[in-house]
């Protein structure tokens, strides 16, 4: 008798557990918690009605603090811009970002961190239905990665701006920009080489004090317009002319990557990271027409190339290089879907990087899992809020439904471009 009745209290038991709402609604909601996993300050934000799904933000390059007067940013941001949080959590999103564990080039870092705040909200916030990565420029190589290691954590992602090409190939491309401009103006010894930058190199107080009187004098215009587009800026056959507002703004972008941003990568990876065995420098007849059009007589820009091509090879320290290859290099080999948002006119991570990457998921027989699309902005990674939070609600879709989106997903009236074809890196 005792024993049937334990048996059936058991049976009554299991049922009422069987009927708790165990929902992430349930769960935990609403939330507004920061704290601190390994060293790399989090927040996380939950709405008070949570649809289920947890974004988490991987943000972009941010400087590191190694010279006087400089602070390092550690805010543990939770969206790709303070203004969309709200909307965000009004959408149902709950929302969670990481400082990382440094700044400055710590890919490694980031790639963890990311994931130890996926696996500490599961384990102390609520189990989600769907994790998604959004990524910004340097956190496209957290994003790409994670898909291709974490087939169990995530369930998606969204790269903004991304790193398609990978570390090495995006690294050895800037190498014709500071090439060239080491024939047309001169790098300083003090700077070190085009190769090698010197490894504690100040952009505001080195660089910036020579680049600056050069870039206002409009009769250098032309001059640096040979370097942009030498450099393939902000990809070949997209541009001969910048569209406004364009100079000065890239190239002070770009240099500063190249020479303080490189030099605290080269003090990580143990020596020069950058190599052009297999590069040739040259530009199109319709690139040298403009340029005479500019000012730039031709036989000057042949010349220029000329030298460019003469100098010797640039070669990395192998041991530098693996560093540089690890974590931030793919395979292609993802899981769940990625979709990517580029502005055809980007001066820093060039829209061609999403060319590269489609290449290298189609190799990987993986095509079906991306999704590509382009915006009219100008400049790396100006996108619009917008425009944001459409790509956000289509991978979302395309994660709990299983559809790839179309091009009808995003449209022309928010600045998408349906037709627009990448140039190849």
């Amino acid at each position: 008798m005792k024993a049937r009745l334990l048996i059936a209290l058991t049976v009554v038991l299991l049922l009422s557990l069987a009927l708790i709402d165990r929902s992430p609604v349930a769960k935990a909601a609403p939330l507004d918690l920061s704290g601190e996993i390994h060293g790399a300050p989090y927040r996380i934000r939950v709405p008070e009605v949570w649809n289920g799904t947890l974004l988490i933000f991987a943000h972009g390059y941010r400087d590191k603090a190694d010279h006087p007067g400089e602070i390092d940013n550690r805010n543990a941001a939770v969206a790709p811009a303070a203004a969309l949080e709200a909307p965000l959590l009004a959408q149902g999103f709950a929302l969670a970002g990481t400082a990382y564990k440094d700044n400055g080039w710590a890919i490694g870092d980031a790639i963890q961190d990311v994931k130890n705040l996926a696996v500490f909200f599961r384990e102390n916030v609520a189990q989600p239905q769907r994790t998604i990565i959004v990524a910004a420029s340097l956190g496209t190589f957290v994003g790409y990665k994670s898909m291709e290691q974490f087939n169990g954590i995530y369930d998606g992602a969204l790269c903004l701006c991304s790193a398609g090409a990978g570390a090495t190939r995006l690294w050895d491309s800037g190498v014709p920009l500071y090439l060239a401009y080491d024939v047309v103006f001169g790098i300083p010894g003090s700077w070190g080489t085009v190769g090698e930058v010197r490894d504690d190199i100040d952009f505001d107080t080195e660089v910036l004090a020579k680049l600056a009187p050069e870039l206002s004098n409009i009769a250098n215009f032309p001059k640096f317009e040979f370097i942009r587009l030498v450099a393939k800026n902000p990809g070949r056959g997209i541009t001969p002319p910048p569209p406004p507002a364009f100079f000065p703004g890239w190239a002070l972008t770009d240099f500063f990557f190249f020479t303080e941003a490189r030099a605290e990568l080269q003090r990580r990876a143990g020596g020069p990271i950058v190599q052009n065995a297999d590069q040739t420098y040259d530009l199109l007849p319709a690139e040298k027409a403009y340029l005479a059009s500019v000012g730039l007589p031709t036989p000057v820009v042949d010349a220029w190339l000329a030298q460019m091509n003469a100098r010797p090879k640039i070669e990395a320290k192998q041991s530098a290089r693996n560093y540089l290859r690890n974590n931030t290099d793919y395979n292609g080999k993802i899981r769940n879907p990625i979709l990517s948002v580029h502005t055809i006119i980007d001066p820093l991570l060039v829209v061609a990087n999403e060319s590269a990457y489609a290449e290298l998921n189609a190799s990987a027989g993986k095509e079906d899992l991306l999704f590509q699309t382009f915006t009219t902005g100008v400049g790396h990674c100006n996108l619009t809020g917008p425009q944001i939070l459409v790509s956000i609600g289509a991978i979302d879709a395309w994660v709990r439904t299983g559809v790839r989106p179309t091009t009808a997903s995003f449209p022309a009236p928010l600045g998408f471009n349906a037709a627009f074809v990448p140039p190849p890196f």
